[in-house]
Order: C-alpha cells, then sequence, then structure tokens
C-alpha cells in the first residue's frame, strides 16, 4: 500500500505519473531496496542528475514527509517513468508540436522567473526601522476597535428608505436582508462578520463608525456598489499584535512590495512592439 506521504507527491510532476499508473502495479513495481541513495539515474542510455531526486524529495520534506529510503526509491521509480515517458513522447514527435513547445517554454519561463525573483528577495535589506514604520502607519489605518456589523445593499435610494422604514415599523433586519443584493452576505442575514474600517469603502466605513451599538443608519448610505443601510450589532476593542509578533507578516509584506516595485520597473524598460 502508498502511505499517505507519498500520495502527497501529487503536487509534483508525480501527480501524472500516479494517476497513469494502477495501484497494483505501483505497490509491486516500486518499493525501493533497503538502502536506497539518491544517486545519478541512466535511462536507455540518458543520465540524470541526482540533483533531480533530491529537488523532489527536499519538496516532499517541506511538505512533512520523512526523508527515507522509501521516499527517495519512490521518487527515484516516479523519475524513471517519467523519463521514460518523455523518451517515448519525443520519439513520436509529440515534442514537435507547436502547442506543446508553447507550453515548455512557458514552463522553463516560468521556472526561470520564479528562480530570478526568489535571487532577488535574497538580496533585499529590510531593515526594523522601516518595518517599524510600517508597523506604525498600519496601525493607526486599522485603529483600536472592530464592528461586528450587518449590511443591506440596494439598488436605489428609495429602496433602501423603503427597509428603513420597514425596520422602524418592527420587521427584523435579518429577514428584510432577503432584499440585498450582496449575494454573500444576504444568505447570513446581511452579517459581514468583525472587521475594521479600514476594510470597508470610505462611506460605509464613515457611517458605520458612528454608529452606536444595536442601532442602525437612518438614512442610505451611498457608495460604488450602491444603497446600503447598515446596523451595528456590536463593538469591541481590538487587540493589536505587537511589533515582534507582527514582523514575519511585515516581512513578507516588504518583499511583496519590493517585487512589485522591481517587476514594474522592469516592464518600463522592456522595449515591446
Amino acid at each position: 500500500m502508498i502511505s499517505k506521504p507519498l500520495i502527497q507527491l501529487s503536487r509534483t510532476t508525480l501527480a501524472l505519473l500516479l494517476a497513469c499508473s494502477a495501484g497494483a502495479v505501483m505497490a509491486e513495481t516500486a518499493q525501493p531496496a533497503a538502502g536506497t541513495k539518491s544517486g545519478n539515474i541512466v535511462v536507455n542510455g540518458k543520465t540524470i542528475s541526482a540533483l533531480r531526486t533530491d529537488m523532489m524529495v527536499r519538496e516532499q520534506v517541506s511538505q512533512g514527509a520523512p526523508d527515507s529510503d522509501q521516499l527517495r526509491g519512490l521518487v527515484r521509480e516516479q523519475i524513471i517513468r517519467m523519463e521514460t515517458i518523455s523518451q517515448a513522447a519525443r520519439s513520436a514527435g509529440t515534442d514537435k508540436r507547436p502547442e506543446v513547445q508553447q507550453a515548455m517554454d512557458m514552463a522553463r519561463d516560468t521556472i526561470l522567473a520564479r528562480a530570478y525573483l526568489q535571487d532577488f528577495m535574497g538580496k533585499l535589506k529590510i531593515n526594523d526601522a522601516d518595518l517599524r514604520r510600517d508597523y506604525e502607519a498600519t496601525k493607526a489605518a486599522v485603529g483600536d476597535k472592530e464592528y461586528k456589523v450587518r449590511h443591506i445593499l440596494l439598488k436605489t435610494e428609495d429602496a433602501a428608505k423603503d427597509v428603513i422604514a420597514r425596520m422602524g415599523k418592527g420587521e427584523k433586519f435579518e429577514k428584510l436582508a432577503e432584499l440585498s443584493e450582496d449575494p454573500g452576505s444576504k444568505a447570513r442575514g446581511g452579517d459581514l462578520g468583525w472587521a475594521v474600517p479600514a476594510t470597508f469603502v470610505k462611506p460605509f466605513a464613515d457611517a458605520m463608525t458612528h454608529l452606536e451599538k444595536g442601532k442602525y443608519t437612518s438614512t442610505p448610505v451611498k457608495s460604488d456598489f450602491g444603497w446600503h443601510v447598515i446596523w451595528m450589532e456590536d463593538i469591541r476593542t481590538l487587540k493589536t499584535p505587537s511589533f515582534e509578533e507582527a514582523k514575519p507578516q511585515l516581512i513578507q509584506r516588504a518583499q511583496q512590495v519590493a517585487v512589485e516595485r522591481h517587476i514594474l520597473e522592469l516592464r518600463q524598460k522592456a522595449k515591446v512592439q
């Protein structure tokens, strides 16, 4: 039987091979001999570097699979199968088809671009002073409270006014939410969950933060999405993570910003015809 970690190999090129292999055949032919170690593999005269095995094993280890003789033996078997299929494809002329050549070019370019950006990020120098400025700016923008709100989105101001009038007569907000144009929240009685003002567009956020707990907007709130009726269900103090707690996310965001800026610079310099 194939153990659970080996099924996770579907995230690599082994996906194709595992799909093509019958379970019984796999169990019979893919079991490694004791003491199997990485080494070059020669398939029909073509040498495949041990580096490929090591790379595929490292990927599985990063996903939680133990680095074992069994894992290396199975990876080795899959590499052999992939190579035999690739050789058969070349013999059949499959690699000469234009759409296949384009797909191979795209795969190569994707891998190359990913490796280049990884190298770029590895050379980035991100200091604590910059991260702390980002932390303080984000903290100020988020604020010290979070709100649990419900809303009903209507196409027209008159429709929103009608909903407000019906609420004034005692109709339940959750029931009126069935009229909402927001498919994501209408099924939950208009519930948007806990959120900070920065999550919402400014007109919505401004109206929301002026509501007391248990109150709703007495006039419709207009945004680019339509007209809102907002009900403040609850308010609580926001627990803000410390700088050290937020630091990994701050670093990741700084890297993303730097990468996007670098990609934009490359794009602007590119000569496109």
